[in-house]
């Protein structure tokens, strides 16, 4: 078998993208479960983009027909690949399927013929009984839909190196590439003093927490830190829960259902997270136009102004990478008389000069001048926000979610909440590990503003090419794309042909013709990975011939790209903020060089929790 002749497909094939002949002829030659299936020919059959075609189609008895020559011409002609039906063994998807079909059809008559169930083992489907439901059948026409509509997600196999963030290694440890699509925005969870706070919580309190808060996962390190956030956001107190979906879910639902009749003003553009807490509060629920304050104050002023009213909206969109009028939204639940509930779930430890959020980064000075104190800046947004949510799994490298507001709010939370009472407790070391990222950021500015030159600088080497950017005023790089097929493509693609790992984006998290890749520097990221990042977009779009920023004016815009009238939108961070204008401002860092560890910080953080990790018993290594 010539098996370097499949390399000619791997500009559209990732598989073949990154493999070399070496490992094509290791995996023609092993075998995989059956002596007519090599490696190679179950690789194939695992493809995503022949794969679900297979499997949509394949019948318990029928599996010859499922790779025809007309079918496979179809594939071709949507790929715009030459196809010889006279000789389709030259394609690595027909003969793999044909491959396929024969194994399957000769296991099956095997079973047939010895009276077995034609069911291979592997899936363990069960043939249902007379007149029951076809519960198998209904699982695989809900995937087929998925498959149809191209919103099927695949997840690729991308593992995140400390020691070389930001690069990861994918299922192979040795083929490495660059990550521009982590939440993990500064890069904490490789921060050394994160990480040596959490070896000492696992020596002293070992690894699991031991229950839910209510009965053994109660701990001195869970109440720190929940002081910590309390501090941090300038509120009485702070619950932490599993993950700030379970955090925004249990809260609004909570809320929502206790106070009578109340109504509940959701952003059109409010996570799922929200969404599924306003549907579990059983409360009226009235969607209002994303960012949109007339909409919003003419929907307020339906309702009578004694009725109890929730205005639920997140900072910064993640998807979109738009950001909320914070203080007019202020503005109208004092006139409306409604709480407000503030997802700042995207912006904890990016934005402020503690990380505490958008909310402090609007009173930017006055935070600022107040920093070491855990009192309110009256008046200003922050202090305005009745309830805020917030996550320990972005920004801060850590996982877990929390919410901030008056004491009396947390505890009605805290005694009613499901999500909150039945659940077991994050683990010791995650808390500890949570407040010292906290602690340090709150102490370092350095990190964040990086990130927002880095955001910058790709953002405007984007524009340069050309490249389509949905604009906005934050730290996230949403390149429209505007097709589910294409975005998917572009993403392989980049990962096959370029080794940069970048996430297509589609229908549900966006809206069917506006799918994107969704790009978030990091401080990590080096002057050489952002122009090797920008020069392969350009190659990508050029190889797909995917729409750039004229085309799409052209056709009189979308998500805000080439929108008639647009101005340019002006970033969250000032250049005076940044340090621009006094020359405090961090350098991009170069090739091989190391991120700044701010020593101070380093210690403050570390100091945190001394009283209870450095004292009283721990393990110790086992000697050999």
């Amino acid at each position: 078998m010539q098996v370097t002749s499949l390399l000619r497909y791997s500009s559209v094939c990732p598989f073949l993208g990154h493999s070399t002949p070496t490992t094509l002829r290791a995996l023609a030659a092993a075998p995989a479960g059956h002596p007519a299936v090599s490696g190679l020919t179950a690789k194939a059959m695992a493809c995503p983009m022949m794969g679900p075609s297979l499997a949509a189609r394949a019948q318990a008895r029928s599996y010859a027909a499922v790779a025809g020559n007309k079918d496979l011409e179809e594939f071709h002609k949507k790929k715009d690949i030459p196809f010889d039906p006279a000789t389709p063994a030259k394609c690595p998807h027909a003969k793999a399927a044909r491959e396929a079909a024969a194994v399957a059809q000769a296991e099956a008559d095997v079973k047939a013929s010895s009276g077995a169930s034609t069911t291979s083992s592997t899936t363990a489907a069960r043939k249902p009984a007379t007149g029951a439901f076809d519960y198998e059948t209904f699982y695989q026409a809900e995937l087929e839909k998925k498959h149809k509509d191209k919103s099927y997600r695949y997840f690729n196999n991308i593992n995140r190196m400390a020691a070389k963030f930001p690069v990861a290694h994918t299922a192979n440890p040795k083929d490495e590439v660059d990550v521009w699509c982590s939440n993990d925005y500064l890069g904490m969870s490789k921060n050394p003093v994160v990480l040596d706070t959490m070896k000492r919580t696992l020596n002293r309190y070992g690894a699991g927490a031991g229950g839910t808060r209510n009965i053994a996962g109660n701990g001195a390190l869970h109440l720190s830190l929940e002081d910590e956030l309390a501090s941090l956001h300038r509120k009485q107190a702070a619950l932490v829960f599993s993950s700030c979906y379970v955090a925004n879910d249990a809260c609004l639902a909570t809320i929502g259902s206790k106070l009578p009749g109340c109504v509940i003003f959701s952003d059109a553009s409010n996570h799922a997270s929200m969404i599924q807490g306003i549907r579990h509060s059983g409360a009226k629920k009235v969607i209002w136009k994303h960012n949109d304050l007339a909409d919003l104050e003419a929907k307020l002023k339906a309702v009578p102004k004694e009725t109890p009213k929730l205005i639920a909206f997140e900072s910064v969109y993640s998807m979109c990478g738009s950001v909320a009028p914070i203080e007019a939204i202020c503005d109208l639940a004092d006139k409306y008389g409604a709480l407000t509930f503030l997802d700042e779930v995207h912006a904890v430890g990016m934005y402020g000069p503690s990380g505490a959020g958008v909310a402090e980064h609007l009173d930017f000075s006055a935070h600022y001048a107040t920093r070491d104190l855990a009192e309110p800046v009256r008046g200003s947004v922050q202090d305005r926000i009745d309830i805020i949510t917030g996550t320990l799994g972005k920004a801060w490298g850590v996982v877990g979610g929390y919410i901030a507001g008056s004491a009396d709010l947390v505890d009605v939370v805290r005694s009613y909440a499901p999500g909150f009472i039945f659940t077991t407790s994050l683990p010791p070391a995650v808390v500890a590990g949570a407040q010292a990222s906290i602690a340090y950021q709150r102490e370092f500015l350095g990190d964040r503003r990086l990130q927002q030159i880095n955001t910058r600088e790709v953002k405007r080497q984007l524009d340069g090419r050309g490249i389509p950017v949905v604009p906005n005023p934050s730290h996230i790089i949403p390149v429209l794309v505007g097709d589910a097929a294409l975005a998917k493509e572009a993403s392989d693609m980049l990962l096959a042909k370029h080794g940069i790992y970048v996430q297509s984006i589609n229908y549900p998290t966006v809206a069917v013709g506006e799918e994107r890749l969704r790009i978030t520097p990091t401080p990590g990221h080096t002057t050489q990975q952002i122009d090797h990042l920008v020069s392969s977009l350009d190659s990508v779009f050029d190889k797909l011939d995917l729409k750039r920023t004229a085309d799409w004016v052209a056709v009189g815009g979308r998500a805000g790209v080439g929108a008639p009238g647009a101005q340019p939108v002006a970033p969250i961070w000032s250049d005076a903020q940044l340090g621009l204008k006094d020359g405090s401002a961090p350098v991009r860092l170069e090739s091989g060089a190391q991120g700044v560890v701010k020593h101070e910080a380093a210690a403050i953080a570390k100091d945190r929790l001394t009283h209870l990790l450095d004292v009283g018993p721990r393990l110790v290594a086992a000697s050999a």
